[in-house]
């Protein structure tokens, strides 16, 4: 219960202010002229005024509030270190047995900044802090603790940032003066060409106070990098060196960066770096001969005009060498097919060889340059030959020296009729013709696709190579196959461009005939036999694309040595998934066989939070300036033996006690949280003190008497 006494007074304020003021002038003259009754005049006044002011006694019912203390406990990634999570866990019990045992407080926790894998952000504590106030009267808020290392990152400026007017505490783990050695990336690639390598630039830095088993000033780092023997190098602390990064493929390519564990240092967990750059090709120079003048000619010259990533040679055969009309040299505007330059010379300098209709005829082609193409092919080059009725006649290719590499031979019969391109057993699988848009109907069926016609062609007689498209009479319409070190594709129709010009609906030329060129220059996105490794946060998933009905279990090689096997589930046609979930960040090896050889694919797990890892000693300085200014105080949980440790090694928290209106909230092997004294009204009882017929009685009996003594 709680008496307080109030007014309410009946006249404004400014009023009752200059009524005082009179008052008080009158009263001093009358003492100031010593006059009879100056004395009760004055106590009459005063009874006017106290009427005036209408003073009230307030009787509350009040009901205390429990005060509360919030602990925030750091779960970042190096609080995961050494021994912190044990000994965060023990000073979390300790102090709440001891919070528990204050009377009239409520104990709140906050587990903050604890490692998803989804984002990198650092040690947010009191950005968490703040989400946990929102339903804290600040009124109420007696103290907040902090269980950490001390390596905070979103500490505020100054005490009043904070938002409210209570002490901070600071328990740190692990100890003084420890020490940490790291890698820091100064600079690194984002993309490079493929081929080619760029420099990483870093360093090794040191941290804390280096033990006499530390004292070498150099230090040893294994490179990793793929497809490659590991390499070692040594290099001074605090030095910069230069690490080339190779770029051997296009898409993600990863170098893993390992600085050796010395003795004495805190983790290993931050001696590794990833770094990841993309991969991007030059421009691919493609060579496109076209046999002679044809409708379709133009829909390969666009398509390969229309990607930047291409440059585009073309040559259409419009007069043969042995042609002789009489006409004047000077009077020809056309150039002499530089035959020797293209398939002696410079064949080599070409990712991709097109050959569009053309025909071994009228001595265009000398035949040792035939010769030449399957030699470029075997080595590593790609053929696509697109042909019509120009493959079934005496002047076929398939008459040629190019025969070896080509994956099938005609029969002698050609098919003019219509027919729509339907995808194969193997077209469903292959990622050339897998997805194409039109190839299924509703039903999943890939018997009748929604593209428009063609009208010819040729039949051949396939001896190897996978066939992804079939035509008239279910006859192989594209046949890929691998020759040697290259890639051959084979279209035996010369109507793709009535998809172009949207006969019949059209069809998805574009995507079908990007996606064979980029195939025959080896586009990873396009691999038939591929493994594939990613991640989010620590959560791994594998991938196989393959052309078979199963596939062999995937090894995998963990950033500690540890190595698993995983077997894949079937998801689709051809493709092939798991989801495994790991426990330690960094590069994942993925290995598996397969019919073109051993695959292999790395991931990088968990998210690299160069921020979080790059300071992992504990300290006390980040935290020192905010804590003193709330008057509370830092203590080290753990020195090694000495406060706060007891003789048997176990951790003991610092003594904690409620105090009420004092200054000094922390000292030597004590804190304190201060006692707001909050408390809600439950009731009210107002009580009138001088109104009504009292004021009135009073008014008239000073008066009075003021009166009788004057008289007198």
């Amino acid at each position: 219960m709680n008496w307080s006494l109030d007014t309410s007074l009946l006249i404004p304020q400014s009023a009752f202010l200059a009524a005082l003021a009179v008052a008080l002038v009158l009263i001093a003259f009358l003492f100031w002229r010593r006059a009879r009754g100056a004395a009760l005049r004055a106590i009459a006044l005063t009874a006017l005024l106290l009427a005036l002011a209408n003073p009230t006694l307030r009787q509350e019912e009040r009901q205390g509030l429990a005060n509360v203390a919030i602990v925030v406990v750091d779960e970042s990634a190096s609080m995961a270190l050494a021994r912190r999570p044990e000994e965060a866990a023990e000073i979390k019990r300790q102090l709440d047995a001891k919070l528990d045992a204050i009377p009239n407080l409520d104990l709140r926790t906050v587990m903050s900044s604890r490692p998803t894998g989804e984002s990198a952000s650092g040690t947010q504590l009191f950005a968490d802090l703040n989400r946990a106030l929102t339903d804290v009267p600040v009124d109420r808020l007696a103290g907040v603790i902090l269980i950490t290392d001390g390596q905070v990152h979103d500490v505020p400026a100054s005490a009043a940032a904070l938002g409210f007017d209570a002490p901070v505490h600071a328990i740190l783990v692990g100890r003084p003066n420890e020490f940490d050695r790291r890698i820091e990336i100064l600079t690194a690639p984002k993309y490079g060409i493929v081929g080619q390598t760029r420099d990483i630039t870093l360093r090794v830095v040191e941290t804390g106070s280096r033990p006499q088993v530390a004292a070498s000033q150099l230090a040893t780092l294994r490179i990793r990098r793929e497809g490659r023997p590991d390499e070692l190098r040594r290099t001074a602390i605090g030095r910069n060196l230069q690490v080339a990064m190779p770029f051997p493929h296009a898409g993600q390519n990863i170098v893993e960066i390992e600085l050796d564990q010395v003795d004495g240092e805190l983790t290993a967990a931050n001696n590794r770096i990833i770094v990841s750059a993309e991969g991007v090709r030059e421009n691919l120079r493609v060579l496109l001969v076209s046999g002679e003048p044809h409708a379709g000619e133009r829909t390969w010259r666009n398509l390969l005009k229309s990607d930047a990533a291409v440059d585009l040679v073309h040559f259409t055969i419009l007069r043969p060498p042995i042609k002789q009309d009489g006409t004047p040299i000077h009077q020809l505007s056309l150039i002499a097919f530089p035959t020797r330059e293209l398939f002696s010379e410079k064949i080599n300098d070409f990712d991709l060889i097109i050959l569009d209709r053309y025909q071994n005829r009228d001595n265009i082609l000398d035949i040792r340059y035939y010769d030449n193409i399957a030699k470029y092919v075997e080595g590593g080059g790609a053929l696509l030959v697109s042909v019509g009725d120009d493959y079934i006649g005496p002047a076929s290719l398939a008459r040629t020296l190019l025969a070896p590499v080509l994956p099938g031979l005609p029969t002698g019969r050609l098919m003019e009729r219509g027919f729509k391109p339907k995808l194969s057993s193997d077209g469903v699988k292959h990622p050339v013709t897998r997805d194409l848009p039109g190839a299924m109907d509703g039903s999943g069926s890939t018997n009748t696709p929604s593209w428009g016609q063609w009208y010819r062609q040729g039949d051949i007689q396939t001896s190897r190579g996978r066939t992804l498209l079939n035509g008239a009479d279910d006859r192989p319409l594209l046949v890929l196959d691998r020759t040697g070190k290259g890639r051959v594709a084979l279209m035996t129709s010369d109507h793709a461009w009535l998809w172009a010009r949207g006969y019949d609906g059209g069809g998805p030329h574009t995507q079908l005939l990007r996606r064979i060129s980029h195939w025959l220059m080896k586009e990873p996105d396009l691999e038939e036999e591929r493994l594939l490794g990613s991640a989010r946060g620590l959560k791994l998933t594998i991938e196989r694309r393959t052309m078979e009905n199963r596939v062999a279990p995937v090894d995998i090689s963990a950033p500690g040595g540890e190595t698993m096997t995983v077997s894949l589930d079937q998801v689709g046609e051809g493709h092939f998934r798991t989801i495994i979930d790991v426990k330690t960040p960094g590069l994942y090896k993925l290995q598996s066989p397969s019919a073109i050889g051993i695959l292999t694919a790395v991931a990088h797990a968990g998210i690299e939070d160069q921020r979080e890892m790059s300071e992992v000693v504990a300290t006390e300085a980040k935290l020192k300036g905010l804590v003193d200014s709330t008057g509370g105080g830092i203590f080290w949980a753990n020195r090694g033996g000495t406060l706060f440790t007891a003789a048997s090694g176990s951790i003991e928290t610092p003594r904690v006690s409620i105090l009420q209106g004092a200054r000094v909230l922390a000292g030597s092997g004590w804190l304190g949280l201060r006692d707001r004294e909050a408390y809600v009204t439950t009731g009210v009882k107002v009580t009138p003190m001088f109104t009504g017929l009292l004021a009135l009685l009073a008014l008239l009996a000073m008066i009075t008497a003021a009166w009788w003594r004057e008289g007198r």
